[in-house]
């Protein structure tokens, strides 16, 4: 799932001018699921799934534990989290967080709609050759 999470992280990512980077969604792959998600399980149930990601990925990742999910799905407390970490340590945070969440959709729905959601999320990148395996976050 890691490595999935940061080739979706990296095409997220502008690579032009860093000054703009700073005004971008920072968790924008995530940002990008949860329409989707939410058609597939609610909001409720995005809520729910993000917020277990988080939990998970809190216990490897000790920053994320200020970040939380708000009624609406998105995740708070980012920019804020963003300004003093380093981007290393940031950007770890964000590949974790999201292998965590795609490992969850991959217990819950399984590995080939798990890869057909990411497919149509991300149309122009190849997940063919992708093994989402059996849900294993790291």
């Amino acid at each position: 799932m890691r490595e999935i999470a940061q080739r979706l992280i990296e095409y997220e990512t502008p690579r032009a001018d860093s000054s703009k980077t700073k005004s971008i969604a920072p968790f924008r792959a995530t940002e990008r699921l949860r329409p989707h998600l939410a058609t597939l399980m609610g909001n409720g149930g995005f809520r729910a799934l993000l917020a277990r990601a988080l939990t998970l990925a809190s216990a490897k990742v000790t920053w994320l534990r200020a970040v939380r999910v708000n009624p609406d799905g998105a995740l708070e407390g980012l920019e804020q989290l963003q300004a003093r970490l380093e981007p290393a340590d940031f950007l770890e945070g964000r590949v974790v967080l999201l292998a965590q969440l795609l490992g969850l959709l991959v217990t819950m729905i399984g590995p080939g709609l798990t890869a057909r959601l990411v497919g149509e999320v991300w149309p122009q990148l190849s997940v063919d050759n992708v093994d989402f395996g059996d849900g294993d976050k790291e």
